[in-house]
């Protein structure tokens, strides 16, 4: 029997039905009036007003501002960018495989990759770019000298160069080739039975680059295994996939994303068999660890596959999708949220509230939802990653962190491996006192100086004082106050002289062995590595870390 339908209803359904049927229409008609009144402007800009313009920075300036109220994912990309982006997502390009920087307005060699042509050829670290084929180099900028090296592969150039220690400019002739850069910057074994696996990008092959060397460090005897994703600002998607895939059964989601565009959205899972579902895990991570390295701890995390060790990830639950333009340019467009097995979404910022001056709230604790991992465990979304181990943040001094931003530790590293060039064993390498008292004189000759922000604040405190008329009453205690700040700044070399020795040692190693050379120094004094050794040492602690005490859970 039909029931009665009553006439509130009908009308109800009617005018939702009539809204429903509107409300595109009036959306079309804001968007071709808002166009209309912004040609008719920049026509109106462009002819009246007082100085030339620039129509096409005039244009850039606007889509950049109108794409900055939405997200800093969402990126406008002209057709004069679609190399450099390329080379970002697909990792390829065409050049000499070297990456440079400028240190002390020189163009230096920061990194010749191995196996690639400017390392074959002899290039060094800290070798000094003099000519590209016969041009000059000085007061060129990175990006002028980096198109200089990069051109189509089997093309060759001529390269001059300085190197310290020797007084003639060294020539190179080097054939260009196809770059594809490594996703993994350095595996190998921390201990006997512990494999390290450092992770720096999701670009295409990165599962594959895991894969390979996971199968590499079984074969060496790893019984366990670290995945550092620190600093690693994530990639391809189905590349994180596919590294899940790696660890847990075939079938089982890893990811899902919703968006707008209902047809877009999609579900995850793994495809293929995986190489180990039992080896023990930690992850590593911190706040550089975004999108894609999010989808790989954070999958695992809610699997209960691996103890998940560091600081709370960033926080970046949105997926971007390429969209063609006019005239060659592309869109890169945030297109939907991206949610991992347990049902959170780990986006930090909302960046559709924003708050009326144009910044972005993060979420609060209070907003924050529950969820639950395999085993049962408490977890957490709207904020990145919570770790189950967390480490304590580690901070340079501000004198070891002046002399790496005015790149003097890399300089003395140049060197060092200039006036000893046969390598010293790496696993064991320690630079004497003799060589850090060195290290200060070099520091003098450079006329090296920084301000701490205790002596800036001291400082402002006696302008103020002066400006408002109590110095005279307080000269003696600031006047104290100051050279006390002076006494304990003059004994930094010593306060800190275990912190400024583990850098120039990791950079003198990797400038004699790149990543390897690093790795045999750093691996064995990094407390994240030291604390993933423990926790995968000990058994009990690791199966207890993943069971469902929620004493051991993070709170956000």
């Amino acid at each position: 029997m039909w029931r009665r339908i009553k006439w509130p209803f009908v009308l109800v359904a009617s005018v939702a039905l009539l809204v429903a049927f509107r409300k595109p229409a009036e959306k079309y008609f804001d968007i071709a009036k808002s166009l209309d009144i912004f040609a008719t402007l920049f026509k109106e800009v462009n002819a009246y007003y007082v100085d030339e313009v620039e129509p096409q920075k005039l244009i850039r300036k606007g889509i950049d501002g109108m794409l900055a109220s939405l997200d800093p994912y969402t990126d406008y990309i002209p057709e004069d960018d679609l190399e450099s982006f390329r080379i970002t997502t697909t990792g390829q390009y065409g050049g000499i495989g070297a990456l440079i920087g400028v240190i002390n307005k020189r163009t230096i060699v920061t990194h010749p990759y191995r196996s690639f042509p400017a390392f074959r050829s002899g290039i060094h670290v800290g070798d000094e770019l003099v000519a590209i084929d016969g041009k000059n180099l000085q007061g060129k900028s990175t990006s002028e000298v980096s198109a200089l090296l990069k051109g189509q592969p089997k093309t060759d150039l001529e390269l001059k160069v300085k190197r310290y220690g020797q007084r003639d400019i060294i020539t190179f002739k080097i054939t260009r080739e196809k770059i594809t850069l490594a996703n993994i910057g350095y595996y190998g074994l921390v201990e006997a039975n512990t494999g390290y696996i450092k992770l720096d990008d999701f670009t295409p092959g990165a599962s594959r680059e895991v894969a390979d060397a996971l199968h590499a460090l079984k074969q060496q005897g790893a019984t366990r295994l670290i995945l550092d994703l620190r600093d690693n600002p994530g990639g391809l998607l189905h590349e994180a996939v596919n590294i899940v895939s790696l660890f847990v059964a075939k079938g089982q989601e890893v990811v899902s994303t919703k968006g707008k565009v209902e047809d877009w959205n999609k579900q995850y899972k793994t495809l293929n068999n995986p190489i180990d579902t039992e080896i023990p895990m930690a992850i590593l991570v911190n706040d550089g660890s975004a999108s894609a390295s999010e989808i790989v701890a954070g999958s695992l995390q809610d699997y209960d596959r691996a103890v998940l060790i560091g600081r709370k990830t960033f926080g970046k639950g949105l997926v971007q999708t390429t969209r063609p333009l006019a005239y060659n340019a592309q869109l890169k467009v945030t297109t939907a949220k991206y949610y991992i097995p347990s049902g959170r979404c780990i986006q930090a910022l909302d960046y559709t509230h924003r708050k009326e001056d144009g910044t972005v709230n993060k979420m609060a604790d209070s907003l924050k939802s529950e969820f639950r991992t395999k085993h049962g465990r408490k977890v957490y979304d709207g904020g990145g990653l919570d770790p189950d181990i967390v480490m304590q943040e580690e901070f340079l001094s501000v004198v070891a962190a002046s002399m790496v931003s005015d790149g003097l530790i890399f300089d003395y590293a140049t060197r060092y491996c200039g006036e000893n060039p046969t390598p010293p064993a790496l696993n064991t390498f320690h630079i004497t006192d003799k060589d850090y008292e060195k290290f200060l004189d070099f520091l003098k000759a450079q006329k090296f100086s920084y301000a701490t922000m205790l002596e800036k604040n001291t400082n402002q405190l006696i302008e103020v004082a002066k400006e408002e008329r109590y110095y005279n009453d307080m000269e003696t205690q600031l006047s104290g106050l100051k050279n006390k700040v002076e006494a304990l700044k003059s004994t930094d070399f010593t306060r800190f002289k275990t912190e400024i020795v583990g850098l120039l040692e990791e950079q003198i190693a990797f400038h004699y062995n790149l990543n390897e050379g690093q790795a045999a120094v750093s691996t064995s004094r990094d407390q994240t590595i030291l604390e993933a050794r423990k926790i995968l040492n000990d058994t009990g602690a690791y199966n207890k870390t993943l069971s469902t005490s929620d004493a051991l859970a993070p709170k956000p």
